[in-house]
């Protein structure tokens, strides 16, 4: 004889049968929210899968700046970053330029700042800036592709990495390059424009003072800004020192100054074209075209570029990918993986509920 169902299991197959809709539709939210929740703490941990991945295209047409003063090549490095790449020096313990591509997809992903200033391992030691140069050096650590840029925290971590730093005087970091870093933000976020950049330090002068055991000062710093849809150039030039002046000038005025070829796939003529840059974030309008300022006549623009030369320093970047700092990307340890597994499940659970009620 079969055993008739107990009150407890008519109860629940009531339950069921009546409430069988907000069931599914809790489990496919459920779902969705695991996707999303997943997602956001996926993309906080690890760099996020893009077409602008690779080493060579954080530059216009995947081109490096080019040294064109022999110089500056003495003990360059040519290092490849997560979403920027640097060419350092060994004299100045400096970078020469830090290059980045950014979208408005890549600067849709904000993550929480977590300082981490470290030595940079890849450059030699006699060649290596070190953290205990800028300890009472009067100083900031100053970002040449900020941290603001970044989006994971693999990136983040190589930001600050000190062949990414200047030493740089207080006010000119933390005010006007901050807004000049937040400006060009806007540009791509308010305006959805893609923008490949360039910033540097400048040092001019036979005495230049130094900081530590050798790292340079330098009396400037730069950032050169294109944007490739609209055609849209120029450059920011700030003295190193608390006077927070700033000025936009062509990319034919840097290059002069620098001895870098800043974009190589540029023409003269698109360099001396100087467009009204904003000075600050909210200066940026989603629906105000950046107007054309002048045209630089007195500058001298880098020699145009060989295709051997060309060549030549994509080779030294398209090898550093392999450098792109695996043992640098966040480890996540099975404590951590265990705590992320419950804050899901808790939160899955929660979530679920709550649609029942």
């Amino acid at each position: 004889m079969a055993k008739k169902p107990s009150k407890k299991a008519k109860t629940q197959a009531n339950f069921l049968s009546q409430n069988i809709g907000k069931i599914v539709l809790a489990l496919i939210a459920t779902g969705s929210f695991a996707i999303a929740f997943g997602n956001e703490k996926i993309s906080k941990l690890i760099p996020l899968p893009s077409s602008h991945g690779a080493c060579l295209e954080q530059f216009y047409r995947d081109v490096p700046p080019l040294l064109t003063k022999e110089s500056l090549k003495k003990d360059s490095y040519a290092l490849c970053f997560n979403d920027f790449n640097v060419m350092y020096s060994g004299v100045s313990k400096t970078p020469l330029w830090s290059a980045e591509y950014l979208t408005p997809e890549r600067l849709s992903i904000k993550i929480k700042r977590e300082d981490n200033f470290h030595e940079e391992t890849r450059v030699q030691q006699a060649h290596r800036a070190l953290l205990t140069d800028y300890r009472g050096s009067g100083y900031d650590r100053g970002h040449m592709a900020p941290n603001g840029d970044m989006n994971n925290t693999a990136a983040q971590y190589d930001s600050f990495s000190l062949a990414n730093m200047v030493p740089q005087a207080p006010k000119n970091n933390q005010e006007v390059w901050r807004k000049l870093e937040e400006a060009v933000r806007a540009i791509v976020t308010k305006q959805h424009r893609d923008a490949y950049i360039v910033t540097g330090p400048v040092f001019e002068g036979k005495r230049l003072k130094t900081i530590g055991n050798g790292v340079i000062v330098p009396t400037a710093v730069y950032k050169a800004v294109y944007l490739p849809k609209q055609g849209i150039s120029g450059a920011y030039y700030a003295p190193n020192n608390d006077s927070q002046q700033v000025r936009v000038v062509s990319i034919c005025y840097l290059e002069e100054k620098l001895g870098v070829n800043l974009f190589p796939q540029l023409t003269e003529q698109q360099k001396r074209n100087i467009y009204q840059l904003p000075l600050s974030a909210a200066q940026v309008k989603a629906s105000q075209d950046i107007k054309y300022m002048r045209w630089d006549a007195e500058s001298q623009c880098a020699e145009e570029a060989d295709t051997a030369s060309i060549q030549a320093q994509q080779k030294q970047f398209a090898s550093g990918q392999s450098q792109t700092a695996e043992s640098k990307l966040p480890q996540i340890d099975e404590e951590t993986k265990q705590a992320l597994i419950k804050q899901l499940v808790d939160a899955m659970v929660q979530y679920f509920l709550q649609l029942l009620r």
